[in-house]
């Protein structure tokens, strides 16, 4: 009576090495039919994507030159006002330049300070390395 198990064992151990090998077989042909598919339309492909790109790569390329570079670096100066930026006035961290529409104001706070007193308010002193304000 001790036979069977033994023989179940071994019947298992011969199904599962049969399927493992019906698997590869199954995913050798897969890589064979895939490498097929591939060979046959994939310089096709590529030719079909190259052909409609090229028409758009064209007309990218003339809007590119029509349009020009854009003005980038179109930058002016604002200075601080009692109505705008009240506590900047007289600051020599006080940056002042308009990006694109967008004021920076100085270092520490980007978009200006809130009160009329600001923390890091400074005067301008006559030693040059600290007037690094520039308009």
């Amino acid at each position: 009576m001790e036979e069977w198990p033994k023989s179940f064992l071994e019947i298992a151990e011969a199904v599962a090495s049969e399927v493992e090998q019906f698997f590869q077989g199954v995913a050798e042909v897969v890589d064979a039919v895939a490498d097929e598919v591939e060979n046959a339309f994939g310089a096709e492909f590529d030719q079909y994507l190259q052909e409609m790109l090229e028409p758009i790569s064209e007309i990218y390329s003339e809007l590119e030159q029509i349009a020009g570079e854009p003005d980038y670096y179109f930058v002016y100066p604002e200075e601080p006002t009692a109505q705008k930026n009240p506590a900047c006035i007289g600051c020599c961290n006080y940056h002042g330049q308009v990006y694109e529409g967008n004021l920076l104001v100085c270092g520490m706070h980007p978009y200006g300070w809130d009160t009329e007193q600001c923390p890091d308010w400074e005067s301008f002193d006559t030693d040059a390395s600290k007037s690094h304000k520039t308009f």
